[in-house]
């Protein structure tokens, strides 16, 4: 069995990221930090109340869908602002079933430090994003922040829409997809438990192997 990291290490200077000393060592004795998070940034999931007014909060998220078989769906490394289609999912696309979990591995994560990162990142798109729906997947998880363009409102309103709408849960931000080398891991990504929260950070991981070796 083998557990593998996915989540992006929170740092100073990430955008959405901050945070201020509260208590030191040495003058209170003991350490401690005033954290101030976006509830979308590094490794994160959202919740239905990000696109809709009265969707479902992040408290109510159903945890279920957060753990369980995940899919590792390698479409190799994707060039900056490439729209991923149904047809990139080849005969997958006619395997996935209602509680799927699909990871798509893209090789993106490791454009964490550039501009492009977040202003040139592949996407979903409405008819992949529409299929899954339709599909009932449980859960999708990409290497982008997000699953649509930032810079386009009208596509990661639709995007976000479709998927959240159909009761698909988002995880955005995953990293290290290269080092998973099963076709199908064990997934975790759990959310803060925020009062009426459009979303919050989480710590996602794979488990590669047996899970009954972890009793």
């Amino acid at each position: 069995m083998k557990i593998i990291d996915l989540s992006l290490t929170m740092r100073t200077g990430m955008r959405g990221i901050a945070w201020d000393t509260h208590t030191t060592l040495e003058k209170d004795g003991w350490n401690s930090r005033t954290l101030h998070l976006y509830s979308h940034a590094t490794t994160h999931m959202d919740a239905p109340r990000h696109f809709f007014e009265r969707g479902l909060t992040i408290d109510h998220q159903d945890l279920q869908k957060c753990i369980g078989p995940a899919r590792v769906v390698d479409l190799g490394e994707v060039a900056p602002r490439a729209l991923i289609t149904v047809a990139d999912l080849g005969p997958l696309a006619d395997e996935i079933g209602p509680g799927d979990r699909l990871l798509f591995k893209t090789g993106w994560s490791k454009r964490i430090d550039e501009p492009a990162y977040r202003d040139e990142l592949p996407r979903i798109g409405l008819e992949l994003a529409q299929l899954l729906a339709d599909k009932h997947v449980a859960l999708v998880g990409v290497e982008p922040p997000s699953v649509a363009a930032v810079d386009d409102l009208a596509e990661i309103t639709a995007v976000h829409r479709t998927l959240l709408g159909a009761g698909v849960v988002i995880v955005e931000g995953l990293t290290n997809l290269d080092q998973l080398k099963s076709k199908r891991v064990t997934f975790i990504a759990l959310p803060l438990k925020v009062a009426d929260g459009d979303g919050t950070p989480v710590r996602a991981i794979a488990i590669e192997g047996d899970l009954a070796e972890l009793a």
